[in-house]
Formats: C-alpha cells, structure tokens, sequence
C-alpha cells in the first residue's frame, strides 16, 4: 500500500506558490534566448529538468555566471551534462550550466590540474567556496556538445541549494526573455476502460476520440459511452514565438463536474521521482508507436509529488441517469490555454471489440515481491519493480529466457540467475548475461560466483550466456606514425567494441599519463596538446583501451614535433 499512501497525502486541490525572485538572476547567454527543450519536458525515462537554449548551431559561445556566488560543483562525464558547472548562490539556489566545450581559462585549469591528480577524463569536483569565485556576467565557460547532447546548445537550470530540487527557470523571471503568445497543441485524445467489465464505446480496449475545433479555439470531442469506468490521457505539446521546436507543457489539469480532477504543473520536483514519467504515460503506446499520451487517472497510485488528485486519482465511475461534465485545460507558462470538452454518457450496451490483453500463466501482481524460475534460470521481481499488474510472458528455452518485453515501464532494478557449470573458471572470466535483440547482444552487468551467473536490470526480453574474447578495436586518425605533427593541435583515435563494451582507457605520452576526452557520439577520443608533456623531436605514444570482461587492447606509435616557433 506504499505507492497508495503517498498519492494520498500529495493530494490537493490547488498547486502551491513560492515567490522566487525575478530580477535577481541574468541570461547566462549574450543572445536572444531561444528553446530547445522546456522545464518538464517528456524525455527518455526522465522529465527535463532545465531549460536548452540553443546556439546557433555552433559551439563556443560565452557562457556567463547567471549571478554572483561561487563553483561549488564540476562534473566531466562522456554522457548526461558532459562538461557541466554548478555554481552556488548567497540566496539559496544554485544554476547549472551543461554540455559544454570547455570552462575559462581559470577554471579550466583547476579541472585540468584535477584531470592529471586523478588520471582520468571522467571527474566530479567540489570546490570550497573560496576556490572558484565568480561575478554576475563573468564568462565561466564556452558552449559545447558534450555528452548526451543531441546537437550544440546550452543546458541550464535551477536548483534549491538544500534540497537540490530542480526549478523551473521560468518562475526566476526567464518568461520575459522568451516571447511565447502561441496556444498548446493538442494531437491526441484517449480514453480508457479502468477494469476488465468496463467498455468505452462498445470497446474493451482503449479508443482514440476524434476531437472537432471550435470557434472560440476549445475543441469539443465525440461523445464518449462508458459502461463501468474510464480514465482519459492526452497527447500535446507547446511551442514559442519565432521557434518551430515542440515543447513540453507546462500544466495540464482536468476537471469533473467543474471540480478539479487531476492535474500536475511543472513547478519542481525531485531527482528520484523524475522516473515516474513511465507511470504518467501510457508507455506501451510511447514504446509501440513512439506516442507520449500523457494519463490523467492512476489505477495504481504512484509518488509523483506534480500530481494533484482526488481520492478517486482521476478514474471517473459512469452511472445511469448522472451527468458527466469532463474538461482537459492544457496551458503553457504564460496562460496561453486549451480547452478540450468531453461529453461523457452512461452506455449499458454490451461491447463488441474485445480486448486485447493476452493472458498468460503468469500474472505478475506489482506490490507483491515474485520469482519465476525455469531449468536452470530465474527472474527475481521485487515489490514495486513495476508500476501495474500485468500478465507476464516468461519461459526458458534453447539456452534463451524470455522476461516479458520493452512494452511495460521498469521502475527498479530486477534480478535475473543464470546457473552452468560447464565452463572453465578461464572461461567464465569473459561471459556474461548478455541482453539479446534479434542476433545482437548486448552487455548486462554481470557477477559471477563459482556456476552462477547474476545480473542486475531494468531491461526486459531475451537473455543468454554471452562470451566476449575479442578485443576492442583502436585506429588512429591524424597520428601518421613516424611523422612530424608540428602544425597539428591534437592527436585523435577511434576506440571501439564489438560485444561488451569499453570499461576505461588510457593514454601515456613517452611514459606519463596524458589527457584524452571522450566523444561516445564519435567514438573518438582527443588529446589537445600541451606543452608540458611533448618532447622536442621523438614522442611515444601509447593507448591501452579495455573492455568490460577484460580484453584489453594496446595501441603504440611514434611521431615527431617540434615546439620551436
């Protein structure tokens, strides 16, 4: 009953205010702001937690400190922000600036001192607040296209200080950097059956409504005949003035009767519920057909502290001879607004499209912990590892176990046991439980003790025993070996795997460690020169790239500079 009790005590009839300051904060950029992404905006298992700002399509712009306060956090990694900079303000907030190319020369320094102190490219730092001051409008870095970044822009956000919520830049006065008079746009209206009796338009599956624009801009949608109960899901999105881009919302709510239903509003939340997007979608439609319809009812109540509900979570119990007034308002920051009408009438006609749920003979009850062992294999299923109960395709078969399919949303981590005996202790250092989609597999984490094989995941389908004894693969691309690199600024490779992936690598420049970054997009990892570690005449280069069962993979040249001008 955990999930339950949680959605309880979040809800409430109206969305609470704080009043954060407008004019405290500046652009971090020099140029008109325009989206990319919006504040809540439906991504891949997480809502989004800034604002993107593009940058005309190039990298290197100044990037500034939106106010005074100091660096208080610095994190490298080759995915999620890639190069990112936190900085702490006097007032209680602290902004983050992603996907950037490099910081400012002082900076700069101070990651690079730390990049040799650690030796490796991947860092997170926590200068003191003396360390690393900064002014309001001081440029602290450059834009870039670091990390998970799709193409070069700036990622920015705001975060509570103490209890590192992110904030919705908007509420900090960005609104008036961002001209947005443009309506919402509603795509899709779905209804849904809520329980194996009740229908929806003769259909035990859920319908797709058709939806008719009215003169004053609302739409009306067809009449909707419930026999039992029905819960509703929408599909919109938002978009600014001079920007094609589409965007997420900012506030959907539903009312029943003129009362408040169900809604959320993209004021704040924290890190570890931004998960609980698969829960608000309808994720076997996201998976199936690459549509975000966005629920608005629960049948199973989950802690997304956005929502706001009643005791009913938005399933609406159709009775003869009552009526149902049901409205969806769909806003952006600004209050530009949607209104879609949904007539809604009690139907005692029995249904005539069945659904289309298989049942199986496992069904998987979510807040019940459950093991489903076969031969030699096991899939252990915490309580709440999944957001509803479903009918569950397991077997094992020809080496192969089958848990189910991408269509269902994993919240935690399941445990999958895979026993055999009959390989040598030399072989079993380069197996694992690999993840297998058609003929490609892929690499699951995976601890070994004596014959058994255990892996820890979130990802559903096809497993086996994998071995990997090839190593990864190292080219250069602008190292000629024996060659004089005088005019070059840097030394690139490609480094790749084909099977479980690159663990770590290393560069040495005539014995000492040397920094290489990681472009994962590219495969392609860089060293910028530094005078510091280049001989004049002869240089050694050495790389040595290791996958995740432990092949390893040794690259050696040599080539010649000069340092004189």
């Amino acid at each position: 009953m955990t999930f339950r009790l949680l959605f309880l005590l979040l809800a409430m009839p109206v969305f609470s205010q704080v009043n954060y300051p407008k004019d405290y904060f500046k652009s971090p950029l020099d140029i008109p702001l325009s989206l990319s992404g919006s504040f809540g905006e439906l991504r891949s298992n997480h809502f989004h937690t800034g604002l993107d700002f593009k940058t005309q399509q190039k990298q290197g712009l100044n990037v500034y400190a939106s106010a005074d306060g100091y660096v208080s956090r610095i994190k490298i990694s080759t995915f999620g922000y890639g190069k990112a900079i936190y900085i702490t303000h006097p007032n209680g907030y602290t902004t983050v600036y992603g996907h950037l190319k490099k910081a400012s020369p002082t900076i700069e320094a101070y990651i690079r001192d730390n990049h040799y102190k650690e030796e490796t490219y991947e860092i997170e730092l926590f200068p003191k607040p003396g360390d690393l001051p900064v002014k309001q409008g001081e440029i602290i870095a450059f834009s870039g296209n670091s990390g998970g970044s799709g193409g070069p822009h700036l990622h920015f956000e705001f975060r509570d200080t103490q209890s590192e919520k992110p904030i919705n830049p908007m509420l900090f006065g960005f609104d008036a950097l961002i001209k947005d008079t443009k309506l919402p746009a509603v795509t899709t209206l779905m209804a849904y059956p809520v329980g194996e009796n009740s229908s929806v338009n003769q259909s035990l599956q859920p319908i797709t409504l058709n939806l008719s624009l009215q003169a004053d801009g609302s739409y009306v949608s067809e009449k909707v005949a419930v026999n039992g109960k029905v819960g509703f899901g929408i599909s919109a999105y938002d978009m600014f003035d001079f920007n094609y881009n589409k965007n997420g919302l900012f506030k959907v709510q539903s009312f029943l009767n003129g009362n408040p239903h169900f809604g959320y509003q993209f004021d704040t939340f924290a890190f570890d519920e931004s998960r609980y997007i698969n829960a608000l979608l309808d994720f076997y439609r996201f998976k199936k057909m690459g549509v975000r319809i966005q629920r608005l009812f629960a049948t199973n109540p989950y802690p997304l502290s956005l929502i706001k509900t009643n005791e009913n979570f938005g399933v609406i119990d159709v009775k003869p001879n009552l009526t149902n007034n049901y409205r969806i308002e769909v806003s952006d920051f600004n209050n530009n607004k949607v209104i879609v009408n949904v007539p809604i009438q009690y139907s005692p006609i029995a249904p005539t499209i069945a659904s289309n749920v298989k049942k199986t003979d496992y069904f998987l009850k979510a807040k019940n912990d459950n093991i489903y062992k076969k031969d030699n294999m096991s899939v252990f299923v915490p309580a709440e590892t999944f957001y509803d109960d479903f009918y569950l395709n397991f077997d094992v078969k020809d080496d192969t176990l089958t848990f189910h399919d991408e269509s269902v949303a994993v919240h935690n981590n399941f445990t999958v046991t895979i026993e055999n005996n009959t390989f040598t202790p030399a072989e079993k250092e380069k197996m694992f439980i690999a993840s297998l989609q058609g003929k490609r597999l892929s690499y699951n984490f995976t601890k070994i003790r004596d014959s058994v094989f255990t892996s820890y995941t979130k990802n559903l389908g096809k497993f086996v025993l994998a071995k990997d004894t090839t190593a990864p693969r190292i080219s250069q691309v602008n190292i000629p070996e024996g060659k004089w690199l005088s005019k070059q600024n840097d030394l690139k490779l490609t480094i790749s795997d084909n099977l479980s992936g690159i663990k770590s690598y290393s560069g040495y420049l005539n014995g000492k460690w040397i920094l290489f970054e990681y472009d994962y997009k590219t495969k392609t990892i860089i060293h910028e020169f530094d005078e510091k570690f280049i001989a004049e005449g002869r240089n050694d280069l050495k790389v040595v790239v290791t996958d995740n069962v432990g092949n390893s993979t040794i690259f050696e040249t040599h080539f010649f500079r000069s340092q004189k001008k």
